[in-house]
């Protein structure tokens, strides 16, 4: 479950669902589910995460990579975004409680969210 970190409210509905649609369908069900799965394995090992810094850079060899080659065309902008889309997607259908916001590092905007579990 995904709730925002200012209002306390459950998110119910996922952001830019048109275009994650279209991307998802560009996908195999067993890319989409690899996608789903490693996300869920990586958020299961700690109690932070901020979407951009999960993956790194280089998605070569990933199960991210059909991401970038099949579902936004190469785009790198548009990949950036289908991935933080697919965070979204894996945070909101989990079971455990997770709240989401915008912050800065330094007094700089992180681009991505950051996703805290659920301690109180």
């Amino acid at each position: 479950m995904l709730f925002d970190i200012d209002s306390s409210k459950q998110v119910t509905s996922q952001p830019y669902l048109k275009e994650f649609n279209i991307w998802r369908k560009r996908l195999s069900q067993s890319e989409f589910d690899a996608i789903v799965n490693k996300l869920d394995s990586m958020i299961d090992s700690d109690e932070i995460h901020t979407a951009g810094w999960m993956p790194g850079n280089n998605w070569k060899g990933t199960v991210f990579k059909p991401i970038y080659t099949k579902a936004c065309g190469m785009n790198e902008q548009e990949s950036g975004l289908c991935f933080g889309l697919f965070v979204w997607y894996v945070f909101q259908n989990r079971p455990d409680e997770w709240y989401s916001g915008k912050f800065e590092n330094g007094g700089v905007p992180i681009k991505s969210r950051t996703y805290f579990r659920k301690k109180f």
